[in-house]
C-alpha cells in the first residue's frame, strides 16, 4: 500500500513539474517554422537582477532564444537574447513594441547588432499592439514576430 501511495505521489509531482514547463506553441509564418515556449527552471540574471525567463525554440532550426522579463513601475521589458540577434520588446500604458537593447546592457555583453537586424521589419514592429496583455500572451507575440527581425533566415536554417 505504501508503495502505491508513493508511486502515485511521485507521478503527480512529475506530471505537475512537466506541465508547468510548457507555456505555448504556435506558428511564425516564416521559414523557421512553428515555435514552442517553455519556462526556464533557473532565473535569467541581467544587471544583477534575477528575471523570469522563457526559452523559445523553432521547429526548422537549432535557433533558441531566451526571453527575460523585467518589470519596472512604468513598463515591462522583454529582453530577447540569442546568438543571432538580441533585442528588447517593451510594454507600457500606451503600446507593446520592439526597441534596440538599452546601452546599459552593453556592459553585460548584450547589444543589438545592426548587421543582423532587418531594419524594415524593425520599424514595422515598433508598435505591435495597444492592448495590455499577460507575460504569456506577450511571449507568444515575441516568439511569432522575432523571426521577422532576423536579416538572414536562410543562414540560420543552414545551421541546423
Amino acid at each position: 500500500m505504501k508503495r502505491m501511495f508513493f508511486a502515485a505521489v511521485l507521478a503527480l509531482i512529475c506530471t505537475a513539474s512537466f506541465s508547468q514547463k510548457f507555456v505555448a506553441e504556435g506558428k511564425t509564418w516564416t521559414a523557421l517554422g512553428d515555435y514552442r515556449i517553455e519556462t526556464m527552471e533557473q532565473p535569467v540574471v541581467i544587471n544583477g537582477k534575477e528575471l523570469e525567463g522563457f526559452r523559445v525554440s523553432y521547429q526548422n532550426t537549432g535557433l533558441k532564444a531566451t526571453i527575460a522579463v523585467e518589470k519596472t513601475p512604468k513598463c515591462k521589458k522583454y529582453y530577447v537574447l540569442s546568438d543571432n540577434l538580441s533585442i528588447q520588446y517593451v510594454c507600457n500604458d500606451k503600446y507593446f513594441g520592439v526597441e534596440r537593447l538599452d546601452k546599459q546592457l552593453e556592459k553585460e555583453g548584450y547589444k543589438t547588432s545592426a548587421d543582423k537586424l532587418n531594419n524594415e521589419e524593425y520599424f514595422h514592429q515598433r508598435l505591435i499592439t495597444c492592448d495590455k496583455m499577460s507575460d504569456r500572451e506577450n511571449s507568444k507575440l515575441i516568439a511569432a514576430y522575432y523571426p521577422f527581425l532576423l536579416k538572414d533566415q536562410e543562414a540560420i536554417l543552414a545551421i541546423k
